[in-house]
């Protein structure tokens, strides 16, 4: 790329919040509010999609094409077999994780 002032900023920004998120403690509250905004993210999906109770079917089609996606893309990447992953697709996963956790919890408060 160009070495623009915009292209200079950008770099410097993330280049800045790589070394913020690098502190362990950082990294594990970013985590840890990615779980927990998948959970959100789920019961909300869950509970506006029922009320009308037509766009169930959809979106549970949605939900698990969206999760078997994140998926493929995480736990397949062909030269990271032992390696550590990094921030972002650790924030996506756990992501995913709480909203599979979120529609298991619903699914079994619905069931009780």
């Amino acid at each position: 790329m160009q070495q623009t002032r915009l292209n200079n900023i950008f770099n410097s920004v993330v280049q800045r919040l790589g070394l913020f998120f690098g502190n362990p403690w950082r990294r594990l509250s970013l985590i840890i509010i990615s779980f927990l905004l998948g959970f959100f993210l789920g019961l909300a999906i869950s509970t506006t999609a029922g009320q009308t109770g037509y766009w169930d079917i959809t979106m549970a089609a949605i939900l698990l094409l969206f999760t078997e996606l994140m998926s493929q893309f995480v736990y397949s990447r062909q030269g990271n077999v032992g390696k550590r992953r990094t921030l972002w697709l650790q924030v996506i996963n756990v992501c995913k994780i709480g909203m599979v956790y979120s529609l298991y919890v619903a699914a079994l408060t619905l069931g009780s």
